[in-house]
């Protein structure tokens, strides 16, 4: 008797630890926390739901799985949580992520471990479930863009990209009667035809082309913190273009020289700001001699804008080399928290001194302010 209940609790431990938890499979299915589309930006979380599928024929009494979850930059997050399988064999883990930076982020093998049903054996087993995906970077709302006010006593054009660009003459469509129209704007034919007031859309002034330089230099940046502020500025920027038309490019200064020609279209818009999801403070070398490689990329008579936390020689001749190349130079300056403010105000002089409008930004949530004219 007792020869038959070792043998048989033998070939238990046999059957669990070959065709047990060693089988499980698993899928996995990712969502965001506001809605089922799954696309987060930086500082929101994620909830990962997992679907396990164990042999039937072997009873579980728990499952403790344990998911890392890996950053592009090689961080990396444990979550470790137990489940009761049900009695078809199957079983669902929900958790949520902890708010999530900018990135590339993928799911590493998940490892599964049970005990038998008396305790005395613990079995692991392991599968991989594809669990890759981006969070994109923050931004903040930009409700006007001035880039030379018309009481600026710079020299330049006087331009100013707001919401109030002029209107052609050039008749772009129809659209619905806002009070205050005037006559010779509604649209008679269309009024007839749909009963409802009517008026006539006009094509807007088309803007001098605008490209975007990050300076993703490992000099520069004090912190990391930096470096995203910088990329969310860029970020913000490019969805700005994208609401008022503006013809934007991209060119980044990192490890490698990435450029993206001015368009206005939405699938050009969303390739660049995917391109600033895992981009790093890597570059190296001279960024006027990096510049001059491709000095057929950048358009004369349009807007050079220059993100960089440089404020010393290095960004004035990136400037000059703008304006030499017949452009409009314009910084973005990416402050730090130990920048005192006599440095800033010497930068902000030398620049308006040569003629080249330069903002400051200490931090996103000024930055709409500094754009509209707010702030200097």
């Amino acid at each position: 008797m007792l020869f038959a209940m070792v043998t048989l609790l033998v070939c238990y431990w046999l059957l669990s630890g070959l065709g047990g938890i060693r089988q499980v499979k698993g899928s996995r299915t990712m969502m965001s926390l506001e809605g089922e589309q799954f696309l987060l930006q930086a500082g929101e979380q994620a909830q990962i739901k997992l679907h396990l599928r164990l042999p039937r024929l072997m009873p579980l009494p728990y499952i403790i799985v344990r998911e890392v979850m890996k950053r592009h930059n090689g961080d990396s997050w444990a979550f470790e949580d137990s489940v009761v399988p049900q009695v078809r064999g199957e079983a669902v883990l929900v958790y949520n992520t902890p708010p999530l930076e900018r990135g590339k982020y993928e799911f590493v093998g998940t490892e599964c471990t049970s005990e038998d049903i008396f305790g005395l054996m613990e079995h692991r087993g392991t599968f991989q479930a594809n669990g890759q995906f981006r969070v994109l970077p923050r931004t903040v709302f930009i409700p006007n863009w001035q880039l030379y006010s018309r009481n600026s006593r710079l020299p330049g054009p006087e331009t100013a990209i707001s919401n109030s660009r002029r209107e052609t003459t050039q008749i772009n469509g129809v659209r619905d009667y806002v009070y205050g129209d005037r006559i010779s704007r509604i649209h008679w034919n269309a009024t007839a035809r749909t009963g409802t007031w009517k008026s006539k859309e006009f094509e807007h002034e088309s803007l001098p082309k605008t490209v975007l330089v990050l300076d993703a230099h490992k000099i520069g940046y004090a912190s990391t913190q930096q470096l995203e502020l910088a990329v969310s500025v860029t970020a913000s920027l490019l969805e700005y273009g994208s609401r008022e038309r503006i013809s934007m490019g991209l060119c980044t200064l990192g490890k490698e020289l990435c450029r993206f020609a001015p368009a206005e279209g939405y699938i050009e818009r969303q390739q660049m700001i995917h391109h600033l999801v895992d981009i790093d403070a890597d570059g190296y070398g001279s960024h006027k001699r990096r510049l001059e490689e491709i000095r057929e990329f950048f358009p004369a008579g349009s807007f050079f804008i220059l993100i960089s936390p440089l404020a010393d020689e290095t960004a004035m001749s990136i400037l000059n080399w703008a304006k030499t190349r017949q452009m409009t130079p314009y910084q973005i300056e990416i402050g730090a928290s130990s920048q005192r403010e006599a440095t800033r105000s010497h930068w902000q002089s030398a620049l308006h001194n040569r003629g080249i409008k330069a903002v400051h930004v200490a931090s996103l949530q000024d930055f709409p302010a500094v754009m509209g004219g707010g702030l200097a």
